[in-house]
C-alpha cells in the first residue's frame, strides 16, 4: 500500500471525516444548483445572506448538541432538552413582562420588570436546576437515563405553560432581542455565544482530565469507579451542563422570535440534537466524543433543511430526505462497515 493510500485510509477512519465530507458535499451541491446561497451582503455594517442565516438558525442546535455530547459520552441520553428550551424562554419572558410604556405620547419605550442580568441569570438558573434534576435521577437514584429525562420531557412542557399561563408571551424588551437578533462586529451575536460555549467546554474537556474521565465512564462505569473516578459526580455534572446549554439555547430561540411559547418552543430539538451528535461521530454507546463533530452535525441538519427548501422539494419530504442522509452518514461511520471496506481494499491490493 502506497503512502498516499495509507494516509487516505487513516483520514477516512477519523470520526470527523465523514460528517465534514457530507457538509462539503451539501455546500458543493448548493454551489452548483443555487450559487445565490453563498451571496453575502453588508448592510449597516452587518453581514446578511443565506450562509449567515444557516449559521444563525443552527446556533441553538449547536449549543444543545455540545451539551448533549457530554451526556451521550457517559453512555446516557437526555430527551428533555426541548422542554428545557421552552422553560428557559418562558422564565425569561415572565421576568421581563409583556408590557410597553408610552414615552411622552410620541412613541413606545422598552420596559422590563427586572434588569437584563437577572432575566438571563434567572432563566439559566432554572435550566441548570432542571439539568441537575436529571443528573440526580440518573447518577444518584440509578434511574435509566431515557426514563429519567422522559419525565422532564412530559413535565417540562406543562411547567412552561404554567409559567406563561398557556399563552404566547410577547417580549418587547429591545436589549433582550440582541441575544438572538443582534450583531457584533457585523456577525450575529448568537455565533459569539456558540463560540463561547464551545471554547468553555473544550477547555474543560481537553485541557483538563475531565474529558478523559467522561470517556472512561462511558466505556465502563464500574471500572471507572474502581479506578477512583467519581463517576456519579461527573455524570451529575454532565447532565447539569446539558440543561444549562439547553437554557442558553432557549434564550436565543425566544429572543429570535421575540416571544415565549411553552407549547411549541424547542419542539423536537431533542431529536435533532441527538442526530447532530451521532452525525458528528460520537457513538450512542458512550466513550470517545467530539464537540467539533457535534457542531458540524448541527450545521449539516440546518444546511440540509435550507437546501431542500431552496431546490423546491415539498416540505413534507424534508424529514424523509433528512432520514436518508442521516442513515448514509451513520452507515459510513460504522466501525464494522469501515473495517469491511478496508478489508476489501486490502484484498484488491493483494491480488497480483
Amino acid at each position: 500500500m502506497s503512502a498516499a493510500a495509507a494516509s487516505l485510509r487513516r483520514l477516512t477512519r477519523k470520526s470527523a471525516f465523514w460528517p465534514t465530507a457530507m457538509l462539503g458535499l451539501l455546500l458543493l451541491f448548493n454551489l452548483v444548483t443555487n450559487p445565490q446561497l453563498f451571496a453575502i451582503t453588508v448592510k449597516d455594517g452587518h453581514l446578511y445572506g443565506s450562509v449567515i442565516d444557516i449559521l444563525n438558525r443552527a446556533a441553538p442546535l449547536m449549543i444543545i448538541a455540545m451539551g448533549l455530547t457530554l451526556v451521550i459520552a457517559t453512555h446516557g441520553i437526555d430527551i428533555s432538552v426541548g422542554a428545557v428550551v421552552a422553560i428557559s424562554g418562558a422564565v425569561a419572558a415572565a421576568l421581563i413582562g409583556g408590557e410597553l410604556a408610552l414615552r411622552g405620547g410620541t412613541g413606545m419605550e422598552d420596559v422590563t420588570q427586572f434588569p437584563l442580568s437577572i432575566v438571563i441569570g434567572g432563566a439559566l438558573g432554572v435550566a441548570l436546576v432542571f439539568g441537575m434534576w436529571n443528573g440526580a435521577l440518573v447518577s444518584l437514584l440509578g434511574m435509566q437515563p431515557i426514563i429519567a429525562t422522559l419525565i422532564l420531557l412530559v413535565m417540562g412542557r406543562g411547567v412552561a405553560q404554567l409559567i406563561t399561563n398557556g399563552q404566547i408571551l410577547t417580549i418587547y424588551y429591545g436589549p433582550y432581542h440582541v441575544i438572538g437578533n443582534g450583531f457584533l462586529l457585523g456577525i450575529p451575536v448568537s455565533l459569539f455565544i456558540v463560540a463561547g460555549v464551545g471554547a468553555a467546554l473544550w477547555l474543560l474537556t481537553r485541557k483538563t482530565a475531565l474529558g478523559m474521565f467522561v470517556e472512561a465512564i462511558g466505556v465502563n462505569p464500574v471500572a471507572s469507579r474502581l479506578a477512583g473516578i467519581r463517576a456519579r459526580s461527573i455524570t451529575f455534572a454532565c447532565y447539569a451542563v446539558c440543561g444549562l446549554c439547553a437554557g442558553i439555547a432557549g434564550l436565543i430561540v425566544s429572543s429570535n422570535v421575540k416571544s415565549a411559547d411553552g407549547n411549541n418552543a424547542g419542539l423536537l430539538f431533542e431529536l435533532d440534537a441527538i442526530l447532530a451528535v451521532v452525525l458528528g461521530g460520537t457513538s450512542l454507546s458512550g466513550g470517545r466524543f467530539t464537540l467539533a463533530g457535534s457542531v458540524i452535525g448541527a450545521l449539516i441538519l440546518q444546511t440540509l433543511t435550507t437546501t431542500i427548501y431552496s431546490v423546491g422539494v415539498p416540505p413534507e419530504v424534508n424529514l424523509v430526505v433528512k432520514a436518508i442522509v442521516v442513515f448514509l452518514v451513520s452507515i459510513l461511520q460504522s466501525q464494522k462497515v469501515r473495517d469491511l471496506i478496508g478489508k476489501q481494499r486490502a484484498g484488491r491490493v493483494a491480488v497480483p
